[in-house]
């Protein structure tokens, strides 16, 4: 599949008629305005988008299916900027402030430190000191859990046909989990689910920012409902979603449980899913469900305190 190096008016064009989608439709699904999309466009190779909307523009190119991406290479025919096979998710280096993490010897998964200190919790950005600890760099896939059900001979998710994950769907999250579902995985790992205020720090950082790569309302970051995908997607799917600590999917793609219990039986859930506007993926936004709870959007990440040893550090080039 085709990736750009730099974005001009004329890949926008290109790439909003692959996606088949009005000017309207398709600024929103950027997070920008019609006029700034009609701009681009008039201008063709004469204008280059700012860092924050080539990054959004690489994001939607990236979670397109297959007859996207031959639309878009076939109208970029030619283009210098356009580089076909740039290779798979393992081919990216991690950004050098994502240096601090591991894998855990419980299920191998790499995590990633969120360092003590106070940070900007909720809507209303209230103060909380929170000590070191670990949180997973991709939800709960469906390999991951595929290896807990072999392992305990837990139950295995509904939408597994005859009980095993498709192959199509192994680097996916893995959904239809109730709290206990998820619970049960965080023990069997060595691990614990993470409280509200973990999860919502992982996504936001120290200064509270509104989303994980910053303020800016960008749905073509995360896999929400104006994706238009109606599905969820790979975990290390969007790149320019991450937070600071290297986290993805802290918007979207699927609701994630938490250990907190607002009212007895029910637990909060964060992130949104692709289910979700994507008003709804706000980290600080508040939701809860019936621990007994179970749908193909609601997954789990897990976190871990003092991870034991040995532990693989996980060092960016």
């Amino acid at each position: 599949m085709a990736t750009v190096e730099t974005w001009t008016g004329t890949e926008v064009r290109a790439l909003r008629q692959a996606k088949r989608m009005s000017i309207e439709s398709f600024a929103a699904h950027l997070g920008i305005s019609a006029r700034m999309v009609s701009k681009w466009e008039a201008r063709g190779t004469g204008i280059t988008p700012r860092p924050v909307n080539q990054a959004a523009l690489d994001t939607s190119l990236a979670s397109s299916d297959t007859e996207v991406h031959e639309r878009f290479a076939r109208l970029t025919a030619g283009s210098p900027s356009v580089l076909p096979n740039p290779g798979g998710d393992d081919s990216l280096p991690l950004p050098r402030q994502h240096q601090h993490q591991l894998r855990h010897p419980g299920d191998g998964r790499r995590m990633a430190l969120v360092e003590a200190g106070v940070f900007l919790a909720g809507p209303g950005k209230e103060p909380v000191w929170l000590p070191d600890y670990y949180i997973d760099v991709f939800p709960v896939t469906n390999g991951d859990y595929s290896r807990f059900v072999a392992a305990t001979s837990h139950r295995a998710p509904q939408h597994w046909p005859g009980g095993s994950s498709p192959d199509e769907l192994l680097d996916h999250p893995v959904v239809f989990v109730t709290w206990d579902d998820a619970a049960a995985y965080a023990q069997w790992a060595g691990k614990t689910l993470p409280t509200s205020h973990q999860w919502e720090k992982a996504a936001r950082g120290p200064r509270g920012h509104v989303y994980p790569w910053g303020d800016q309302p960008t749905p073509a970051k995360c896999n929400s409902r104006e994706s238009g995908l109606a599905s969820t997607t790979p975990v290390s799917c969007y790149h320019s979603g991450v937070s600071q600590y290297g986290v993805y999917d802290l918007c979207g793609n699927t609701w994630e449980w938490c250990q907190d219990q607002p009212s007895p039986g029910r637990h909060e859930l964060k992130a949104g899913a692709f289910t979700s506007p994507f008003a709804r993926a706000v980290p600080s936004a508040f939701n809860d469900a019936a621990a007994t709870m179970l749908d193909d959007d609601t997954g789990f990440r897990c976190c871990a305190v003092d991870p034991p040893r040995p532990a693989r550090r996980v060092v960016a080039p």
